[in-house]
This record gives C-alpha cells, sequence and structure tokens, in this order.
C-alpha cells in the first residue's frame, strides 16, 4: 500500500485491461446492422483478451510483494494534479481476475434477452463497456479517474437492466441509477475536499493521486469523519448495506441474466472494494471511530438479509436477498480491522462473485426452460435433469459455506479474525450461517425434490454448452475450498501493510491470535457509546 514498494513495467498492461474492452465496443458500434452474429464475435474476442491480460497479470504478479503492481501513470489534467495512475495490489488482483474471467462467460454462455437480432449490438458493446468501467474502477490510483470510471459503470448498467430485463424492467433501472448516483454526488463532494484541504494539511500541492494524499494528509478528526463518510455513503449504496439495499432485489430480479451475474459477480464489489481502498487507507482514524456503526449495520443486513431470502416466492429475488447477508459478512471482516479478517473479506469478495454469478446463471437457465422463476411452480427437477441438479448442489453448498468449498475459507477467516475485536457482532453474524443452510436447503428441497408433475416433466438437462460455462466456476469453487494457499499469499502482504498502516495513524493495535481477547470496542469507545 506504499509508492515505494511498487513496481512499473515498459508494456501498459494494465491500460489494456481498460482499453481493449472499449476498442471492442466502438468496433461493435460500427459493424453493419446486416451482419449482427458479428457482433458477439467481435464482444468474445474483446473479453478472452483482457481475460487473457488479467491472467497474466496474475501469473507475473509477485507474491512477497505488497505494494502496487505493473504501475502506469501519465499526466492528464497537471495543473489539477490528475493523472492516469493505475496499479494493482493484493487486494485489487484477484477482483481484476474475476472481471476478466467473469465477462467472456457471460458473454460465450448467455444469450439477450431478445427477438430482435439487431438489437444484439448494443447490448455486447454496452456490456463491453461496462467491463471497461469495473477494470477502471479496481485498478484507478488517483481519485478522478476513479470517480469517471465509478460512474461509466451505471450507464452500461441502466441501459442493460432497462433494455433487456423483464417486466419491470424500467422501475428497477431507475430505482438502480437514482440510488447509485445519489450516493456518488456525495462522494463527488468529498473527493474535491479531500483534495483541496489535503494541499493546506500536509500535502502542499493539488493532487488527486490516491498515495500521496494517503500517505501526505494530515486531516482533523472531525474533518477525516467528513469526508470519509462522503465516500462510505456511497460504498455503502454500492455494496449495497443496509437500509441502502432497496434498489438490489429490484435490479437483480429484471436484470438479464448476463446482467444479473455481472451486478452480483463484480459491481457489488466495487462498494466492498471502495471501503477498503478509500475508506480505510485515506481515513483510517475516521473507519476506526465509526466501526462500531459498520459492524453492526453488517450484523443487521446479515440476518436480515438470510429471513428476507426465506420468505421469496421468486427465486432469483431469493438468491438477490442472499447477496445482501453474504455482503454483510465482507463489510463485518472489513471493519473487524485484524489481517485474517480483511483478507477473509477480500477473499469473499471474490468467493461470492464466484458462487452467487453461477447460481444467478443456473436460475437463468431454468427460466429459459420453464418460463417462470416461483418456486411453487417449479419441483422435482433432479428426476429429469440429475448433472443439473448436481451442478446446481455444488454451487448451493459454496453459497452455505460448507466445508471443503470457497465459501467456507472466507467466511471461517472473517468469523475467526473478527471474534478477536468485534466479538458479540461474531457471535449474533455467525447465526447468519445457519439461516443461509436454511434458505438455500429449503429452496433446493422444493424445487429439485419431489416428483415432478407435468409442466416440470420435460425439464431439459445440462446442454453441453451449459455445462462448458459452469465448469470454471464449479473448478474455482472446488480449487479454492481444497487449496486457498495461492489466494492468501497474495492478499494476505496488501492486508498486513494496510493494517500497519492503520495503526500508525490510529490507537488500534491489532491483537495476536495467541493473545488474550480484548474487547477494543467498549475500551477504546465505550464513553462515545
Amino acid at each position: 500500500m506504499v509508492a515505494a514498494t511498487s513496481t512499473e513495467v515498459a508494456f501498459p498492461l494494465l491500460s489494456m485491461l481498460i482499453v481493449v474492452p472499449v476498442v471492442g465496443a466502438l468496433l461493435i458500434a460500427v459493424l453493419s446492422n446486416r451482419r449482427p452474429e458479428y457482433s458477439k464475435l467481435v464482444a468474445l474476442l474483446a473479453s478472452v483478451g483482457t481475460g487473457a491480460l488479467s491472467v497474466w497479470a496474475f501469473v507475473n504478479f509477485d507474491s512477497h510483494s505488497s505494494g502496487f503492481q505493473f504501475t502506469s501513470q501519465h499526466p492528464w489534467i497537471e495543473s489539477w494534479g490528475i493523472s492516469w495512475h493505475l496499479g494493482i495490489d493484493g487486494i485489487s488482483l484477484f477482483l481484476v481476475l474475476l472481471t476478466g474471467v467473469l465477462f467472456p462467460l457471460a458473454i460465450a454462455g448467455i444469450d439477450p434477452h431478445n427477438d430482435d437480432p439487431r438489437r444484439d449490438k448494443p447490448y455486447f458493446a454496452w456490456l463491453l463497456l461496462l467491463e471497461a468501467g469495473v477494470m477502471g474502477s479496481f485498478l484507478s490510483l488517483d481519485l478522478f479517474l476513479f470517480f469517471v470510471f465509478f460512474e461509466i459503470v451505471l450507464v452500461p448498467m441502466y441501459f442493460l437492466i432497462g433494455g433487456w430485463g423483464y417486466e419491470g424492467r424500467e422501475y428497477a433501472a431507475t430505482k438502480f441509477f437514482l440510488y447509485t448516483m445519489a450516493g456518488s454526488a456525495f462522494m463527488l463532494v468529498s473527493i474535491l475536499a479531500t483534495v483541496f484541504i489535503a494541499r493546506d494539511n500536509g500535502v502542499g500541492k493539488v493532487t488527486f493521486d490516491l498515495i500521496e494524499l494517503a500517505e501526505g494528509a494530515n486531516f482533523a478528526a472531525s474533518t477525516g469523519r467528513w469526508l470519509f463518510f462522503g465516500f462510505a455513503i456511497a460504498f455503502a449504496v454500492k455494496v449495497p448495506i443496509f437500509p441502502l439495499h432497496t434498489w438490489l432485489p429490484d435490479a437483480h430480479t429484471q436484470a438479464p441474466t448476463a446482467g444479473s451475474v455481472v451486478l452480483a459477480g463484480v459491481m457489488l464489489k466495487l462498494g466492498t472494494y471502495g471501503l477498503l481502498r478509500f475508506g480505510l487507507y485515506l481515513f483510517p482514524e475516521a473507519s476506526y471511530w465509526s466501526r462500531s456503526l459498520w459492524l453492526t449495520l453488517a450484523v443487521i443486513g446479515i440476518i436480515y438479509g438470510a429471513i428476507a431470502a426465506t420468505m421469496q416466492k421468486d427465486l432469483k429475488r431469493l438468491v438477490a436477498y442472499s447477496s445482501v447477508a453474504h455482503l454483510g459478512f465482507i463489510v463485518l471482516g472489513t471493519f473487524a480491522f485484524t489481517s485474517q479478517a480483511v483478507t477473509g473479506s477480500v477473499m469473499q469478495m471474490v468467493n461470492h462473485g464466484v458462487s452467487t454469478g453461477a447460481l444467478f446463471l443456473m436460475v437463468g437457465m431454468i427460466y429459459e426452460r420453464r418460463h417462470t422463476r416461483e418456486i411453487s411452480q417449479l419441483k422435482g427437477l433432479q428426476h429429469v435433469a440429475p448433472v443439473f441438479a448436481a451442478a446446481f448442489t455444488v454451487v448451493m453448498l459454496s453459497s452455505i459455506g460448507v466445508p471443503g468449498l470457497n465459501g467456507f475459507v472466507g467466511e471461517y477467516l472473517i468469523l475467526i479474525g473478527a471474534f478477536l475485536t468485534a466479538r458479540w457482532w461474531v457471535v449474533i453474524a455467525a447465526t447468519g450461517v445457519i439461516l443461509a443452510a436454511l434458505y438455500l436447503l429449503w429452496a433446493y428441497q422444493r424445487v429439485f425434490h419431489g416428483e415432478p408433475d407435468e409442466e416440470n416433466s420435460t425439464f431439459a438437462e445440462l446442454k453441453i454448452k451449459e455445462g462448458l460455462v459452469l465448469l470454471p466456476f464449479i473448478g474455482v469453487i472446488i480449487f479454492t475450498g481444497v487449496y486457498p494457499k495461492p489466494m492468501l499469499e497474495r492478499i494476505e502482504p496488501a492486508v498486513e501493510a494496510l493494517i500497519v498502516h492503520v495503526e500508525g495513524r490510529t490507537d488500534f493495535v491489532e491483537p495476536q491470535p495467541a493473545a488474550p481477547v480484548v474487547d477494543t470496542e467498549s475500551e477504546s469507545h465505550g464513553e462515545e457509546g
């Protein structure tokens, strides 16, 4: 998390991760309307190229470095201190890799929900532009650049939901756009205030560079807290954290399958990633001061999301509410301020993207076969499609957090790490694991068990193309659950550097696992409660 350990390469690898999908979108825009089938080919080539670059970044990433790697920095608006500054560390590496892999799978395996092939062009162009925006958000080390990419993602997702969604798509798209735009307005004000206040408090110049601001600015406690909440509101909406979550079930339910996969897989992580990268790093004192609030909202989200999921009649809406619960665990780990918990949060961002993305993909397959997502209309599917049911079982158990699958590793690290500093929140949050098993197993029982009626007796088995798309998801779920070391050894150095940065700017001292558990909330903030 410090500039001194960053590495720079001659080949603009990180810039190409953004440029390639943008070029692909522009090529699709100029294609002839008489050959709409070419748009999917161009989109697939551009997304596969981007995915290959993300894999290259992973392979060549130095797992022992805590700094930013493959950095690229070029002046943009010099008079304002704005630059094209990109970098990747252990916190962002796997989110970039997930984005690079998820988009080609969504493009190859999911056809747009429309009757006119000519509408494929804008669909694939919007998907590629969305990929560029997400990549840019995860890679940006300049506040202005980050804000630009953070806002860019709203536009393609709005049009994807509104243009290719289901019956309530207009309402869901508008609600999504208004919620996220309102949150972003707070962040824009905070970005500008941060830059100009930092100029007079340690930095000495106008700059939007994240590292210079985080390492050089000395904000007064009250000032830093106001600035932090401007950022945090935008990220809380994007996560979303209870009670700002109400746009999510509508957006997920009405979005096309590819939109739901991408939204759950990577877009929601812009909020949790933002809290880590810009909240804790820029404003460690404010983050630590307000931790009780975020821990409480995280636990409420875990319990509320699980209970709401149990009550859903629509299978897709059930999965959407499960995201609220899972993201609550990520926020809990983030504000526990221990290396174990924060590492678990970063890992769980990726695990949730894989597991929940696969769930939305399979719910989309069910809808294509039965033209309904109502749980009451689905029954006995495992009798007619046992392979499909087996794949759904693996993904579902991953989402529950069963040992041996990826979801368990992240949740375990979060709970065991957070217990050192937030024991009572962890005790309550642990019940969310039980509730997750309740709503997912109950839903599986109603949809897949029993004897199929006449309408469900013709449910088609998993096709080869669908299986090839699901295979990478299931492979990652099993491999990461059995052997998480490749992820952990790359994530931990950056997380440990972040915790050291927080310790250097606050009174917080990370307790060691072997030391007696200290209730830091009551000691440090009891007088404030």
